[in-house]
């Protein structure tokens, strides 16, 4: 589950995009980290950044909260169909979490009543599971970006992100992936296809001596290159034994720019792209964001590791799933 830079604590003004060359962040334009999330004692070390360093032994915790939410994500992969609907995506969820004796970290965080995330089409992120579904452009001939189906029943080529957050032995696993109800669209199809590269991308720059700007500059670049666009309004984070941490993790950037990557380092990578423009929405939910020009978005996430040499991935699918089943693992 990523950072917004919507909620009120995190206002924050957007860099437009203009076609398919990689546009340059102003560098005063960072977002703010929820600070509230952060309630626990860590002491072990931190950068000067504020970022936390783990030891050797902590990558074990985070490798049992990633798997169990990665196979999560594998399990409800089978129901995922039109007519199935997100309410009952999020039971099964809810059900599978309690069954291996985790905690869903999303449940009661500032408000939330869900152990998952389920957005649909041009919902970017943070959709609410059994909510009416919001209209795309193809739907409805109103501009009303509040206006919704009157259920939240998915139809054929139907695309959606689900995030999952679980808690296991304090550790957080966070990831999200791509599914399709039915057959996609070639539109929507590529565009999975250049979120899942974007990500992948991001986390090959992830070493020691990278910079967090390597990471997002390897995702915007990419991702331009494509005529596709990067959402700003919402960020990768820290997490370990707390939900959200420093860093902020951007999805664009400037190569060399930022902190640099040391080992211990744990934090999400999970880039938003559109099809059209990077300009977002939050509905009047307070949750659900949107593209402004209801273009389709997607979004994959991975909960990550710096190591001595490179990077480990906490939240791998055990069965080869993380891609849906039309592409190939």
């Amino acid at each position: 589950m990523g950072l917004s830079r919507k909620a009120p604590a995190l206002g924050q003004k957007r860099a437009p995009i203009s076609g398919n060359r990689p546009q340059q962040p102003l560098v005063s334009r960072q977002p703010r980290i929820w600070r509230a999330a952060l309630g626990d004692t860590f002491h072990g070390a931190t950068t000067r950044d504020g970022i936390r360093l783990h030891t050797q032994r902590d990558f074990a915790g985070m490798h049992k909260a990633g798997a169990l939410a990665a196979t999560i994500l594998d399990e409800i992969a089978a129901h995922v169909f039109p007519g199935q609907s997100t309410g009952t995506l999020d039971r099964l969820i809810t059900e599978r979490v309690e069954a291996a004796g985790a905690t869903s970290a999303t449940i009661g965080y500032r408000g939330y009543r869900h152990a998952s995330c389920i957005s649909v089409n041009h919902v970017v992120c943070h959709g609410i599971p059994g909510a009416g579904i919001p209209m795309g452009k193809d739907e409805t001939i109103s501009r009303d970006l509040d206006k919704r189906r009157t259920d939240d029943v998915l139809r054929d080529g139907d695309i959606l992100n689900i995030d999952v957050t679980v808690v296991v032995d304090g550790w957080f696993g966070d990831t999200s992936r791509m599914y399709v109800a039915g057959k996609p669209k070639p539109r929507a199809e590529k565009l999975i296809q250049i979120t899942y590269d974007a990500l992948m991308l991001g986390i090959d720059a992830v070493r020691p001596g990278n910079t967090f700007g390597d990471i997002g500059h390897a995702i915007q670049s990419y991702v331009e290159s494509q005529r596709m666009s990067v959402v700003r309004d919402f960020c990768g984070h820290g997490l370990g034994q707390v939900f959200h941490a420093p860093p902020n993790v951007l999805h664009y950037g400037r190569a060399g720019r930022g902190a640099v990557l040391e080992p211990g380092m744990f934090f999400t990578i999970e880039p938003m792209v559109n099809l059209g423009k990077p300009d977002t929405r939050v509905l009047s939910d307070d949750w659900t964001a949107v593209t402004r020009d209801k273009s389709l978005s997607a979004q994959f996430e991975h909960s990550v590791g710096v190591t001595d040499t490179g990077v480990e991935i906490f939240t791998q699918s055990p069965a080869g799933r993380f891609h849906p089943t039309w592409t190939a693992s």
